[in-house]
């Protein structure tokens, strides 16, 4: 048996009980994995996020976009049908590295603050301590000062934004003190060029500088894009294609953002195929959370923007960017995996939160600390080892609204008052609420207890 085989017999740390699904998740690894010898190695992981991009937003979901690279992944990986994040960005990247809902760290918004206690073991830190490299290129929004960087919380390098959306040529941040925003290893730097070449130009150097390392040792990257958020500024070349195509100037400069970062993608998995990397890489695509809605300029920036009164499309689904309704927390993703993880579609629901365990497991982590994860290990979803997985609760907030997914059913509540109940599978765009008929009464209690359940788990908030 392969050393990815043994690591796959665990589930969040514990060894698998020797049941039905033990043996399917075997059968499977092997018939992927058994004569596949580089398979043994832990694989590379590269972690590919997109700030603010819709539903529809990406070709393989029918969008006027026009995303090659992006489709081309996806369609020869496993696409995501219901893959869940939270409502913002910080949030999302918090449950990423940490495995667990933003909101036990009081988080539920974007936030210059620190995030992480010191301390935290999260993705990066625990890959770290096997040996891989770690490095996070782009956004990090999780402290945006250099003391509480990336490199404090288990990064070998850094480069890029320490807080949100910046001018992708001047690379600062709001007006005040998060302003200067720009770092190369959480020291403040200076750099030439569009954001969105510069976080692939320096993904593209970490991986060539592993191929030419005399230890080839595993690594992590995370390349967290500033595309498509707003401030959005793309060169010609990039709004050109779409002139005559999308009527909209506001959604054809978005589509150019898109688009730019597609090509930056591609050129970042070319990096990959020229060094010999790609069939020991695992690559995860996700947006941080759904297509934003119309933006203004208010003059917190320090440059001059257009207004965008058209930005992502998250339809058919409900809501956008802040709500908990399907279009602000269910994004485009996708995993790929040459020759392990074989094309097709998921449509059992999981959440960012999944990925640590998951990763951390692949990767043959192991600790005695119960670090409370939210997540738990979808490996088998992915391989096809699992067909039937139990229900279980997806939770989500953004300041009084509140959301739990059990099941196909979803509650939604709104303040102190408002409640909704939908049946995802008859009702996936959330238009009928159910939640005043007599039928689904005993439904809306249930699903408001298990809320409860996870509210009280809840840190105070930031």
């Amino acid at each position: 048996m392969s050393k990815i085989q043994r690591r796959c017999l665990f589930q969040n740390g514990k060894r698998m009980k020797r049941g039905p699904a033990f043996i399917l998740s075997i059968c499977a690894i092997c018939a992927i994995c058994g004569s596949k010898s580089e398979a043994a190695r832990r694989p590379n992981i590269l972690f590919l996020i997109a700030d603010d991009l819709g539903w529809a937003d990406v070709g393989y979901h029918g969008s006027e976009i026009d995303t090659p690279r992006i489709d081309s992944l996806a369609r020869a990986g496993v696409i995501l049908e219901q893959h869940y994040v939270t409502p913002m960005c910080s949030s999302t990247r918090a449950c990423l590295l940490s495995g667990r809902y933003s909101t036990r760290f009081g988080l539920d918004s974007a936030t210059n603050s620190q995030v992480f206690p010191f301390g935290t073991v999260t993705l990066a830190s625990a890959l770290q301590s096997m040996g891989y490299h770690t490095g996070l290129t782009g956004k990090w929004h999780l402290g945006s000062q250099p003391v509480t960087g990336p490199r404090k919380f288990g990064f070998t390098r850094s480069h890029g934004a320490f807080a949100g959306g910046v001018d992708q040529y001047t690379h600062l941040y709001k007006k005040g003190p998060y302003q200067k925003t720009w770092h190369r290893n959480d020291v403040h730097i200076d750099e030439e060029g569009h954001a969105t070449d510069l976080f692939a130009r320096e993904a593209i150097r970490w991986i060539e500088d592993s191929a030419e390392a005399s230890d080839r040792r595993p690594w992590y990257i995370q390349v967290a894009f500033t595309a498509v958020h707003i401030p959005i500024q793309e060169p010609e070349q990039w709004v050109e294609p779409y002139k005559d195509r999308i009527e909209n100037e506001s959604r054809r400069r978005f589509a150019a953002c898109a688009a730019h970062m597609d090509h930056a993608i591609g050129e970042i998995v070319d990096a990959l195929a020229r060094t010999g990397q790609e069939e020991d890489t695992l690559i995860i695509f996700t947006s941080d959370n759904g297509g934003s809605g119309p933006w203004k300029p208010s003059g917190l920036y320090p440059g001059t923007y257009a207004p965008c009164p058209v930005l992502g499309n998250n339809l058919p689904l409900r809501g956008g960017k802040g709500t908990v309704y399907e279009g602000g927390i269910r994004v485009p993703a996708f995993a790929h995996w040459p020759g392990i993880l074989q094309p097709g579609k998921l449509h059992h629901p999981i959440h960012v939160v999944d990925w640590m365990p998951t990763l951390l497991n692949l990767a043959g982590w192991e600790s005695e600390e119960d670090l409370q994860w939210d997540g738990r290990d979808v490996w088998p979803l992915l391989t096809g080892a699992e067909k039937f997985p139990e229900s279980r609760v997806l939770y989500f907030k953004r300041g009084r609204n509140y959301a739990l997914r059990k099941g196909r059913w979803k509650l939604v509540q709104s303040g102190s008052e408002r409640v909704e109940l939908f049946n995802l599978d008859k009702d996936p765009n959330e238009e009928d609420d159910l939640s005043r008929q007599d039928a689904y009464l005993t439904r809306v209690d249930q699903l408001t207890a298990l809320l409860e359940e996870q509210r009280r788990l809840d840190g105070g908030e930031k």
